[in-house]
């Protein structure tokens, strides 16, 4: 679940997005639930437009789609919608005060991946 501060974030970076896919006259199918779910693997943030022949609301479709794929809802404006879900494996977006997980350290091994002095003797 997004608080105010990641949603208002998430807003941000979607500003200078461009929708990457549309939903059509036939609207929401199996197929492009299955490419948009790749989209999100891929880059955790996507803008969506709904074609005006589809006749569908934004708000109402993007809730369809975040709980058909466990995605969140970022915003709807227009025909265009931004949904967003954290890759678990490949974290591309961090929040603004989340640090990026850290690698687990070797033994003998420096955080930067240099030797320590003791395994250098």
């Amino acid at each position: 679940m997004l608080n105010g501060r990641q949603r208002a974030y998430l807003r941000s970076l979607a500003n200078t997005l461009k929708p990457i896919t549309q939903i059509g006259k036939d609207g929401v199918t199996e197929g492009f639930l299955e490419q948009l779910d790749g989209m999100l693997d891929a880059r955790e943030i996507v803008k969506v437009t709904i074609l005006e022949t589809a006749g569908l609301d934004a708000k109402e479709t993007a809730n369809a789609i975040c709980k058909a794929l466990r995605a969140e809802f970022v915003q709807a404006i227009g025909f265009k919608f931004t949904i967003y879900r954290k890759n678990q494996e490949n974290q591309k977006i961090f929040f603004p005060g989340q640090k990026p997980a850290v690698k687990k350290v070797e033994e003998g091994m420096t955080k930067k991946g240099r030797p320590t002095k003791r395994s250098r003797r």
